[in-house]
């Protein structure tokens, strides 16, 4: 019954800790843009080609 306790009371305290980091990173602005890098793989940049001389 001990060991049953201290693995509860041990899935509580990580999974407090995994809510916790995903707030901060919620926060800190991780998924504000989700579509753009792969959109910005597909964008054909023509200031990147060299010039002809």
């Amino acid at each position: 019954m001990d060991a049953f306790l201290l693995l509860t009371i041990a899935a509580i305290v990580l999974g407090g800790m995994g809510v916790a980091v995903f707030f901060w990173t919620l926060r800190s602005g991780q998924y504000d843009d989700l579509d753009g890098a792969a959109e910005r793989i597909l964008m054909d940049d023509d200031d990147d080609r060299p010039t002809r001389s």
